[in-house]
């Protein structure tokens, strides 16, 4: 743009004046100081005004702004790629030339996705309304819409096949809309994102999911070794035992009428032989020491 030449009395009356003739705010001037002028000393002196040159600055629009800063970002990662502005329309596309296009991508598009993350946040700086700024090389953004809408209709078919939820991988903002728009019109699956950035995903829910299945019921289709509540029996390795049901104590034989108190074992019931008596004592268990007879040794007394 040509500089233009303003005057006055002082250097800010200078560039008052030349911005109300461009009709120009002073962010979007190039202001150069060309004479501070003098003020008028004595009888005969003279007084010089002040002179200014103000040249308009070049107003570059969202997409040419964020070209600009790309120039000067991409030689900072180590990159030598060219970012060209191909259209600002609906949305703005930067495509990049690059030699080395792998380096610009990334693995799984991490680089690329990154570098269009903070294009966009340059591109709508001091916008109202939010524009979509999409960043691309060698056609990489088609080819991925295209693999991620295959594979959007892939996992629908398998969730309505096994009635039940899908969830996808995490993904950017971009490539979540690009599954929500191809399943959009789906009669037989939703989809919604759950998550928190950077990990969110995408969920595909049929609209044909099976309901919650009971225990009881998973085990009367085949269970092993489950108790089925509505059968009321057993499966599996319980056989048909019924629940509840305790697994038999095998029975011990009592001793018979003829043993004697001082074996060691149970007292007959019933019998002329002094049995247990709660409170008392019947008997010694097992053989007196000192006396192998079976006669039944007397207590000793206070006077022996």
């Amino acid at each position: 743009m040509e500089q233009k030449v303003f005057t006055g009395k002082t250097v800010e009356e200078a560039v008052a004046a030349g911005l109300a003739e461009l009709g120009a705010a002073a962010e979007d001037v190039e202001i150069e100081v060309l004479d501070e002028g003098k003020k008028k000393r004595g009888l005969f002196g003279k007084e010089v005004p002040a002179k200014v040159g103000l040249t308009l600055k070049e107003k570059l629009t969202d997409g040419q702004r964020a070209v600009k800063f790309l120039e000067g970002l991409l030689p900072l990662l180590g990159t030598e790629a060219v970012p060209v502005l191909s259209g600002e329309d609906e949305k703005i596309v930067i495509t990049l030339t690059a030699t080395a296009a792998k380096g610009v991508i990334g693995r799984r598009g991490e680089v690329i996705d990154a570098i269009q993350t903070i294009a966009g946040a340059v591109a709508n700086t001091g916008r109202k309304e939010y524009k979509r700024v999409v960043v691309d090389c060698e056609n990489y953004r088609e080819e991925r819409e295209e693999t991620l809408r295959k594979v959007a209709l892939k996992l629908a078919a398998k969730a309505v096949r096994i009635g039940k939820r899908v969830r996808l991988e995490p993904m950017n903002p971009y490539e979540r809309r690009i599954i929500h728009s191809t399943l959009a019109d789906s009669e037989e699956v939703t989809t919604r994102s759950e998550g928190k950035e950077p990990a969110r995903y995408v969920v595909i829910t049929p609209k044909n999911m099976k309901p919650f299945e009971k225990r009881g019921d998973r085990d009367r289709r085949g269970g092993r070794g489950k108790f089925d509540k509505r059968e009321g029996r057993g499966n599996g390795k319980y056989g048909d035992r019924k629940y509840g049901d305790r697994k038999p104590y095998p029975k011990r034989d009592l001793p018979s009428e003829a043993t004697p108190e001082s074996s060691g074992t149970s007292f007959s019931r019933g019998s002329s032989t002094p049995g247990y008596k709660k409170g008392g004592f019947s008997g010694f268990f097992g053989t007196y020491l000192g006396k192998a007879d079976d006669e039944t040794p007397t207590p000793p007394t206070d006077e022996e």
